[in-house]
C-alpha cells in the first residue's frame, strides 16, 4: 500500500485525487498541502479524505515515512523546487505538467532522480487515451511509411479574467503562455511520435489577453533530420477547444481523432484513391485493444505499475526534458525573431530561468492578482479525440 501526498491542491488536483481514490486497494491519500490550507481542506471534505493531514509547507512532509509517492500539482515556478526535495527525501514523485519552466531546472530534477534511485514521471494524460495510443501504434507499425509532415492544433479557449489567478499569466510564476501551459501536451506527443527536431522558427504574439506578459498563441514550425516537416498552433483564443494532431506519411495520412486517407500516384502524377491501404489501417487500428485506464488515472496506474515491478513508467524525466527544450526553442526563436538549432546547451542563456526571464518579452503587464477565480469545479483538461471535445 503506498502512502501518497499531493502537493498543490488547485484545480489539477481533483484529477489526482480521483486517480488515487481509483485504486484503493494500492494506494492511500495521507496529506495534503497548499499554501492556502483552506483549499486543501476544502477537498478533504469534498472527496470524503479521511485521517488525511492538511500543511500550508510542503517540508512539514519530508522525513515522513508514511509517505512513498508524492502528486506535484503547484504552479509550474515551484515544481523543481518540490521535486528535487521530495526525490532527495526518498520519494517517487509525479510532477504535474509542465515538469519546470526551464532546462536547468529539469535537469536538476533529473539528477536528484538518478542521485535517489527513485521513480520521477512527469503528467501527460493524454497519451493515455485510445485515439492517442493507437495512433502511436499505427506510426510505430510502419505502415503509413515515413512521416513527411506533422500538424499540431492544439486549440485552447480562456476568459480575460483566467490570468487574474496571483500565479498566471507571468514569466516568473506561470514561466509562460499556451505553448508552455496548454499546447505542452501535443508537444510532448509530437516529441513521443517524431522525436527531436534539428531547427524551429516560431511567431508569438497576445491578441486577446492584455492582463498577461506571456503569450496567448505561437504558431512554429520545426524541421527533422530527414527532411519531415511539423507545425504548432499553441493557442488560447480559439472557440470551440478543436485539438487535433494529423500525420501525413508516405503512404497515407492519420489522425487523432482518427481519420484516414490513402492515395496513390496515376501515370500523370494526380491522387487517385487507395482502398486496400485505407482499409488495412481501418482493420488495424479497430484491432488493437482499448485501454484499461485512461487521462490521470491511466497514467497514474502506469506510475504505481513501475513503483511496485521496479520497472519505469512510460512518461519518464526524459520525455518531459524534451518537451521543455522543444518549448524553450520555440521561445527562443519568437523571442530573437531567427531560427534556432538544437539541442539547447547549458551554455544557451535561454537554458537558465534567469535567462529565460531576462529575454523573455512582456506582452503586457500583469493588472490584476486574485487568489481564487469562481467556484467552478470542473476545468477542461484536453480533448477525448473522439472527434468531439
Amino acid at each position: 500500500m503506498l502512502g501518497v501526498a499531493i502537493i498543490g491542491t488547485g484545480n489539477i488536483s481533483p484529477a489526482h485525487i480521483g486517480a488515487y481514490l481509483a485504486f484503493p486497494e494500492r494506494c492511500k491519500i495521507v496529506a495534503l498541502c497548499d499554501i492556502y490550507p483552506e483549499k486543501a481542506q476544502e477537498k478533504a471534505e469534498r472527496f470524503g479524505l479521511t485521517g488525511v493531514e492538511i500543511v500550508d509547507d510542503h517540508h512539514k512532509l519530508l522525513g515522513r515515512k508514511d509517505i512513498d509517492l508524492v502528486s506535484v500539482c503547484t504552479p509550474p515556478y515551484c515544481h523543481a523546487e518540490i521535486t528535487v526535495n521530495f526525490l532527495n527525501d526518498g520519494k517517487h514523485v509525479i510532477t504535474e505538467k509542465p515538469m519546470a519552466p526551464t532546462l536547468e531546472e529539469c535537469d536538476q530534477i533529473i539528477a536528484a532522480a538518478k542521485k535517489s534511485g527513485k521513480i520521477h514521471a512527469v503528467i501527460a494524460q493524454n497519451r493515455f487515451r485510445d485515439p492517442i495510443m493507437h495512433l502511436k501504434n499505427v506510426i510505430d507499425s510502419g505502415k503509413i511509411g515515413r512521416i513527411l509532415h506533422a500538424q499540431i492544433n492544439s486549440y485552447w479557449w480562456r476568459g480575460h479574467c483566467y490570468y487574474d489567478l496571483w500565479w498566471r499569466g507571468t514569466w516568473e510564476k506561470e514561466g509562460g503562455g499556451c505553448t508552455l501551459n496548454h499546447a505542452v501536451h501535443h508537444i510532448d506527443m509530437l516529441g513521443w511520435m517524431m522525436g527531436r527536431p534539428e531547427r524551429v522558427q516560431a511567431i508569438l504574439s497576445n491578441a486577446a489577453h492584455d492582463n498577461a506578459e506571456v503569450e496567448d498563441i505561437s504558431i512554429a514550425a520545426m524541421q527533422y533530420a530527414d527532411g519531415a516537416v511539423a507545425q504548432i498552433t499553441s493557442s488560447v483564443i480559439h472557440h470551440g477547444e478543436e485539438q487535433e494532431i494529423i500525420f501525413q506519411g508516405e503512404h497515407a495520412r492519420v489522425s487523432a481523432p482518427w481519420r484516414v486517407a490513402a492515395q496513390l500516384s496515376k501515370d500523370d502524377g494526380f491522387p487517385m484513391d487507395n482502398p486496400t491501404l485505407r482499409e488495412e489501417l481501418q482493420t488495424y487500428y479497430a484491432s488493437l485493444p482499448q485501454l484499461k485506464y485512461v487521462g490521470h488515472d491511466g497514467e497514474i496506474d502506469d506510475v504505481m505499475t513501475a513503483i511496485e515491478t521496479g520497472g519505469q513508467p512510460l512518461i519518464t524525466s526524459q520525455s518531459g526534458r524534451l518537451t521543455i527544450e522543444l518549448i524553450t526553442a520555440i521561445y527562443k526563436a519568437g523571442f530573437e525573431h531567427r531560427e534556432v538549432l538544437l539541442p539547447i546547451l547549458p551554455d544557451d542563456p535561454y537554458y537558465t530561468s534567469k535567462g529565460m526571464r531576462e529575454n523573455a518579452v512582456h506582452f503586457y503587464e500583469k493588472t490584476n492578482s486574485v487568489v481564487q477565480l469562481g467556484t467552478q469545479k470542473e476545468i477542461t483538461t484536453g480533448s477525448d479525440y473522439q472527434g468531439g471535445k
